[in-house]
């Protein structure tokens, strides 16, 4: 059933929600076209965190939707692997080839040679998480996620003891919204609309801490610029200067906090003269930013993902997390802290995902390991046997994976078949011996959650698929029929999933959604902001985590747990620059890409133009570049050719790729993940693609 909306004299309005990976989750507004195409998409005015807004790339959605580079029938691979040359075939033939191959995987070398891989590409529940279904159904090796939240979750959660902050809508209501880590101009638009109501109507004042003056950074009152992997010692500073300056709510720390005395004589060492020689901010600078943090209680902590993603990401985290502790923010409406409200949804997922299945003696493979699986490196495999067939949706490890060199060496394998079920021909599907054309989240029924805000929303079927589309639900389902997979899940359809689920979960009907568009799932406010205790036996916020035992939703721990700090502090774990490799290189999001998603699009690639690597003016001259020049950077795992960017919005020594380019872009075909690191980050796995150290130099 369209859900579909008639205005008089305009387009029928389709009512949806963006199914990307970015924490906005906006719900939309569609225009359906007499032909059955889509017009112009629009952030849905009524929705209270939406609020009308999207960013303009999921405006002109229609770009992506109608392309003609779409695929639309099932192809099989007849060239070289990765050099993209296929010849059409049925659906039928397409699916039996596939479940043949994962057959004759399970019997040479156990169901664990089958890893079914995917992400993010879509977020709604049904399409996105599927997959495990007949994953768990077949025992097919098990899926650490790692290449996003980890850091992120663990370092907010070991403080919280949850996955939930303050209301996010409570940031137009706020007196300073410091927005640390994230760039919502490129990545998630709401966020600026919340914060910028607030300095509009209550004269607030924005706070921006980042390692480059993008765009968030250009519109604050307060940019604080910062070397890459040191926001624990610009957090340490700060709450150094608030217990010094009298600043500390005492009241509230001996009520909500742990260990807070403790606290206060471990950072007198932490001062800003200490800070600012590791983050390269001024002093004057982190004292500006903990005098308006101690003088305006009702303060706003916007945490993002991009700070987290480094060797010390989850100790960044949660170092940021303590300052509203420390002022007791968390009391006032407009204070305290967000990151994403994951835990407050408390799904049932056991007829989308199958967990009914799952059997915990399968192995779990590390999402960011991917390269280093398929090369056959055997810690990365669990000490067990080969991974020889993938299944892929959703996502495109050929381009995002870190460590690109082992990726692309492992899925040139001749004895690895890969099916790749997407949109477009990425270079992941070329690498496929089977690819299957996917619907895009207007051709098919799906439910998202917010992750930085509060609402369920529906995003039903809009518009017919072109050609011979299907969704990750057909294909998983008919999939499941062909290698003997048994669940009631299979055959349901997507309606009777989302339903089951959301009555399962507590949350009323699928009818009642479709009638009301979304539920607002927001926690009462003194649960919000933990003024009932936060997620621990004692109800206290933790200064000192127990990171071995911080609560997640994963159970299999990666990198060095036991050296993580016990209080916050700078932890010198990342890849630090040295005499070789004399910069260190973050890999930032773009404003027109997602990830690799929307690379395909006209108007994206004509405002991206091309690769780029911004350095300091000073630091190019000493290296005898100059602008728009070619050149190359490079460490221990390869070396990517680029253009350079003269930009003095970076400290000296730091260089910032904004965006995941096909590798095609490149002038020899190695894309920006190339000379990222695929260590895990501890205390529960991640990608620290923000942390490398790189050298650069003059192409040729």
């Amino acid at each position: 059933m369209n859900q579909t909306v008639r205005l008089d004299g305009l387009p029928r309005i389709g009512h949806s929600a963006c199914p990307h990976d970015c924490p906005s989750t906006c719900a939309l507004d569609v225009e359906l076209l007499a032909d059955g195409r889509i017009g112009r998409v629009r952030g849905a005015p009524d929705n209270s965190y939406t609020a009308g807004v999207v960013c303009a790339k999921v405006a002109r959605y229609a770009e992506r939707e109608h392309h003609a580079e779409r695929l639309t029938q099932p192809l099989r691979r007849i060239g070289a692997k990765g050099e993209g040359r296929f010849e059409p075939l049925g659906w039928d033939d397409a699916l039996d080839i596939v479940a043949e191959n994962f057959i004759k995987a399970e019997a040479k070398h156990g169901s664990e040679a089958v890893w079914p891989y995917y992400y993010a590409g879509t977020m709604g529940l049904v399409m996105r998480d599927g997959i495990n279904r007949l994953r768990h159904a077949k025992k097919y090796s098990d899926f650490h996620s790692t290449i996003c939240v980890n850091p992120a979750f663990s370092g907010f959660a070991a403080g919280t003891g949850r996955i939930a902050g303050s209301d996010p809508r409570e940031m137009a209501k706020s007196d300073l919204v410091v927005i640390w880590g994230t760039n919502p101009v490129n990545t998630q638009v709401n966020v600026m609309t919340h914060a910028v109501k607030a300095r509009r109507d209550r004269n607030a004042r924005i706070v921006a801490v980042d390692v480059y003056m993008n765009g968030t950074m250009e519109q604050a009152d307060l940019p604080v610029l910062v070397k890459p992997g040191t926001d624990g010692a610009l957090a340490c500073a700060v709450m150094h200067c608030l217990f010094r300056d009298g600043k500390a709510d005492w009241d509230y720390l001996e009520r909500y906090t742990d260990a807070p005395r403790e606290l206060e004589a471990h950072l007198k060492t932490r001062g800003p003269d200490w800070a600012s020689g590791i983050t390269g901010a001024p002093v004057e600078t982190i004292e500006e930013l903990a005098r308006l943090v101690g003088e305006r209680r009702r303060a706003f902590f916007r945490l993002g993902y991009g700070f987290s993603r480094s060797r010390n990401g989850a100790a960044n985290m949660h170092a940021a997390s303590c300052i509203p502790a420390v002022t007791g923010a968390w009391k006032y409406e407009g204070g305290g802290a967000f990151h994403n409200n994951s835990d407050i949804y408390h799904w049932n997922k056991t007829m989308i995902e199958g967990g009914d299945l799952r059997d915990p003696a399968v192995r779990a493979l590390d999402q960011s390991k991917i390269g280093p699986i398929l090369v056959g490196e055997r810690d990365a495999l669990r000490e067990r046997g080969p991974v020889t067939a993938l299944l892929i949706q959703n996502t495109n490890p050929v381009s995002v994976a870190p460590e690109q060199s082992k990726v692309k060496a492992g899925f040139a394998r001749d004895d690895l078949f890969v099916c790749v079920h997407e949109q477009f021909m990425t270079e992941t599907a070329q690498y496929a011996d089977i690819v299957l054309p996917a619907t895009t989240f207007l051709e098919h029924d799906d439910v998202y959650q917010g992750g930085g805000h509060q609402h369920i929303i529906l995003g039903p079927k809009l518009v017919e698929p072109p050609g011979e589309c299907r969704s990750n639900h057909e294909v998983i389902a008919g999939l499941a029929h062909r290698v003997g997979a048994a669940h009631p899940g299979f055959g349901m359809t997507p309606r009777e999933l989302i339903d089951w689920t959301l009555q399962h979960s507590g949350w009323g009907t699928l009818d009642n959604l479709e009638r009301n568009r979304w539920i607002d799932c927001q926690p009462p406010f003194e649960h919000a902001h933990y003024l009932d205790g936060f997620n621990w036996p004692d109800k206290k916020f933790r200064f000192k985590p127990d990171w071995p035992n911080v609560p997640f939703r994963s159970p299999y721990h990666s990198g060095p747990v036991a050296e993580m700090p016990r209080l916050p502090d700078h932890w010198t774990s990342i890849e630090e620059a040295d005499e070789r490799h004399p910069f260190r290189l973050a890999t930032s999001p773009s404003r027109g890409f997602l990830n690799s998603t929307f690379t395909e699009t006209p108007t994206s690639l004509s405002l991206e133009k091309r690769p780029t690597v911004m350095i300091h003016p000073e630091d190019a001259a000493a290296l005898d570049i100059g602008d728009g020049m070619p050149v190359v950077i490079g460490n221990m795992r390869g070396e990517v050719h680029l253009h350079a960017r003269l930009f003095d919005g970076v400290r000296r020594g730091v260089l910032i790729a904004e965006s995941i380019w096909p590798n095609a872009y490149y002038p020899d075909g190695r894309g920006i993940n190339t000379i990222t690191g695929a260590d895990s980050v501890a205390p529960y796995g991640g990608a620290a693609v923000h942390d490398n150290k790189v050298w650069i130099r003059r192409a040729g």
